[in-house]
């Protein structure tokens, strides 16, 4: 199977890259020959981001930072990770620790480690990340293979849920399809098929108006529901914190988002085929942060907060923390308050990125909800 062309802008990766990706098209290939040539989209995006060996976060590729494909919010400035230290040290509580999902570089839990001092866990999946961090942090963190049978404290999930599989869907007047994935013509492909069980089940929860086109694109994130499910069983007492780029359901299937939701990351570039070079670029999806917070009530857990990025920073402080930088120190303070910036302007991470709250046994308000506080739109 040959790879797909994909947008003609990308740079090209080197040879030992293309030949990973081709080595997992094999892979994806013998899976949809033993399937009748048609897997979920859910089934192919966890093949591209995560098989053993050869998925995106799978391999040795770097993925974070000018090198890697995108930045996250901690690799922008500390000042991320101390502000929301500030909302970590209000909920910790006697005995209680930090367990961090996919913590990318490990500039989160650097940051977050520098103003709080608690056993820190992180469960990460790549094993390149967790080389890096490990290089980062030193002894100072310890990392899991998997949930622990109980945890009190908090958890962070930061950009961590837009990256589990999704399950692509189209709505017809004539019903809902189930895209899934195939090989057309020696490439993949998509292929719809008549959705059913608990896909077309949990599509069925959702008011969406059919445009003029007669089809709705988007996802539904059935597996991000079953994680949060599994948070619900081992937080005994504490809080959950879940940040990343997303919308309650109202504007998440709302009718000029008809195209749905995907992107993909390559090199600083962003473009919609997740078909190019499987391995090598990250699949995404927005959050449905109303479907995150209902499985978290089906979970026994309760929603604390709910906020845009930046309402939730300005309550942690960190434009406090900006403040008391030194203006005249040119290394530090110019690249700071650019990153503060983007961090807060709608344009650009303020809006789009959400923060969510959900725990158990957790009393009073939170700090970083203080003020603009959104769980009414959920």
């Amino acid at each position: 199977m040959q790879e797909n062309g994909g947008p003609s802008a990308l740079p090209s990766p080197d040879p030992q890259a293309l030949a990973a990706s081709r080595a997992l098209l094999e892979r994806i290939g013998a899976e949809l020959r033993a399937a009748g040539n048609w897997i979920s989209f859910a089934r192919y995006m966890q093949m591209a981001l995560h098989e053993p060996g050869l998925g995106y976060y799978a391999s040795g590729a770097r993925k974070l930072g000018a090198g890697g494909d995108f930045v996250t919010a901690p690799e922008l400035t500390a000042l991320y990770g101390r502000a929301l230290a500030r909302q970590v040290a209000q909920l910790l509580q006697p005995g209680a620790a930090i367990l961090e999902f996919g913590a990318g570089s490990g500039a989160l839990a650097a940051s977050v480690l520098a103003e709080v001092c608690v056993p820190y866990f992180i469960l990460e999946t790549s094993p390149e990340l967790r080389q890096r961090q490990k290089q980062l942090l030193g002894g100072s963190a310890q990392w899991l293979d998997r949930l622990p049978g109980g945890f009190r404290g908090v958890m962070l999930a930061n950009e961590v849920v837009d990256a589990m599989p999704v399950h692509a869907l189209a709505w017809t007047r004539e019903g809902v399809l189930e895209r899934g994935v195939c090989v057309n013509e020696g490439q993949l492909a998509w292929s719809d098929r008549e959705a059913t069980g608990l896909v077309l089940n949990s599509s069925k929860d959702l008011a969406i108006e059919i445009p003029p086109s007669g089809r709705y694109e988007s996802e539904l994130a059935l597996i991000a529901r079953a994680w949060m499910g599994s948070v619900g069983r081992v937080l005994e007492r504490g809080a959950l914190l879940v940040i990343d780029y997303g919308f309650p359901a109202r504007e998440y299937f709302h009718p000029q988002r008809s195209m749905g939701t995907l992107a993909c990351h390559y090199r600083h570039h962003v473009h919609h085929d997740p078909f190019y070079l499987p391995g090598l670029q990250d699949v995404t999806a927005h959050v449905d942060f109303s479907a995150l917070a209902h499985a978290a009530g089906d979970a026994g857990l309760e929603v604390l907060g709910y906020a845009n990025q930046a309402q939730f920073l300005i309550n942690c402080g960190i434009t406090d923390l900006l403040a008391a930088e030194n203006p005249a120190d040119m290394q530090r303070y110019p690249s700071a308050a650019a990153a503060v910036q983007k961090l807060l302007s709608p344009a650009e991470m303020g809006e789009l990125f959400k923060v969510l709250a959900v725990g158990r046994g957790v009393q009073g308000s939170l700090l970083g909800f203080s003020r603009g506080e959104r769980s009414g739109t959920l």
